[in-house]
């Protein structure tokens, strides 16, 4: 449901929590929780994204487009929404997306920790021919051959694109990222292998992608790629 006593507020997090659909501040378009990002004012008076949606106070929603947070930050949105004079930091279309990545890169850390990802060129070819992989991850500045080559596994597992489900292949990350996640040096390819704790990763790459990319659309290749 939607609360429509103040389009632009929520009333808290322990207030809301069965809506499903909020106005985007900066378009006026009521949309899916999912594709928007709630911001509220810190006790220093300063506006954070709140990713989880559990911060305490009223919150403000905002499509979840880099641009369209610039946007908010331009016309001074979040001191119009919140009714009172604050200061959105000119870094807040950055900052947001560095949590967005640091919460995708916890999500995969949790994956490893339960055993539900490999990582390395064979493990994952091995993986990708067993059929034991969910999706693929490619680091986003890895080379062109290795994943040119563990793509063309998927396309072939896939057989029928038109029959068989989208396969995820994820390229939000560097390696330096992946790295970070999976305790490793030098990891460019990984798989992840079924579990929850993967759903939870593929969720915030999503948002991760729609952030960065909402204003293009760009979507190319065999698989569901973010």
């Amino acid at each position: 449901m939607l609360a429509m006593a103040d389009p632009d507020l929520d009333n808290g997090p322990r207030t809301d929590k069965s809506a499903t659909m909020r106005m985007c501040a900066v378009t006026r378009e009521v949309r899916p929780i999912d594709e928007l990002i709630r911001f509220v004012v810190s006790p220093q008076g300063e506006v954070v994204p709140d990713l989880k949606r559990k911060l305490p106070g009223r919150g403000l929603w905002v499509s979840a487009s880099r641009r369209t947070v610039a946007e908010a930050v331009r016309r001074n949105q979040f001191s119009r929404g919140f009714k009172r004079d604050i200061r959105a930091a000119a870094t807040l279309p950055a900052d947001t997306e560095a949590l967005l990545v640091r919460s995708a890169t916890e999500a995969l850390a949790m994956v490893a920790k339960a055993g539900q990802v490999v990582s390395g060129f064979s493990k994952v070819e091995g993986a990708l021919r067993e059929g034991e992989a969910q999706a693929l991850i490619h680091a986003s500045d890895g080379a062109a051959d290795g994943i040119r080559k563990l793509d063309a596994i998927v396309r072939q597992k896939r057989g029928n694109a038109d029959e068989s489900p989208e396969f995820p292949i994820v390229n939000v990350l560097t390696s330096a990222e992946l790295d970070l996640a999976l305790g490793r040096s030098n990891v460019i390819h990984a798989a992840l292998l079924a579990g929850p704790a993967s759903k939870t990763f593929l969720s915030r790459c999503q948002i991760l992608v729609r952030y960065r990319m909402a204003d293009d659309d760009k979507t190319e290749g065999s698989g569901q790629k973010f």
